[in-house]
């Protein structure tokens, strides 16, 4: 893929982030998406047999971005594991944080919205949270080793904390009210001292 193929292609899924963010995706029509990204018809038909690929694709490049700006905050070694993990929640409560907002989170816009509708979007959708699941599981065995951590077991830890803040998400985005998120960040801290 040469670089104006990969460019043209990147523009198009950034505009459809932007986009389906605000919307959700089957609000936003083709038209209104090529329009918005000032590219031809061809175009999309080029790098997108149809919407629900283009869909697919826009979450799978979604996951990539996301676990490239987590992996920044979980890399960074003047914190223990526990802060690194209570740095990458407290970023969901940023209202102005693109790396792990809430209220711009694809999982939480998408999940009920198209997991009926599109069994590829389903999967691409499951396959990413499994994947920031596993990396918060990570970063929880990191924290038992170095002893800011007390959980026994990671992955039910992580797959319990990422529930939790998934619900509260949804639930902030009903209700335009952040205490559900402040809860949340109390209860992963208290949480992770538990044994």
């Amino acid at each position: 893929m040469n670089s104006k193929t990969h460019d043209t292609r990147h523009h198009i899924l950034d505009v459809g982030y932007q986009l389906v963010v605000q919307k959700g995706f089957t609000s936003v029509g083709l038209s209104e998406l090529l329009k918005t990204a000032d590219v031809p018809k061809g175009s999309f038909y080029h790098y997108f047999k149809s919407k629900e690929q283009f869909g697919e694709a826009l979450i799978e490049d979604y996951f990539m971005r996301y676990r490239q700006r987590i992996h920044q905050i979980f890399s960074e070694q003047s914190q223990n594991a526990y802060q690194r993990l209570m740095t990458y929640f407290q970023h969901w409560l940023s209202v102005d944080d693109d790396t792990c907002n809430a209220n711009r989170c694809l999982i939480v816009k998408l999940s009920a919205e198209v997991s009926d509708l599109s069994e590829p979007m389903r999967l691409a959708l499951a396959k990413g949270s499994k994947r920031i699941i596993e990396t918060v599981a990570n970063i929880i065995e990191q924290g038992q080793q170095d002893g800011s951590i007390l959980v026994t077991n990671s992955h039910e830890a992580a797959l319990d904390i990422y529930h939790m803040w998934i619900g509260a998400s949804v639930l902030n985005k009903l209700f335009h009210d952040q205490n559900g998120l402040t809860r949340c960040l109390a209860y992963t801290e208290q949480r992770l001292k538990q044994p």
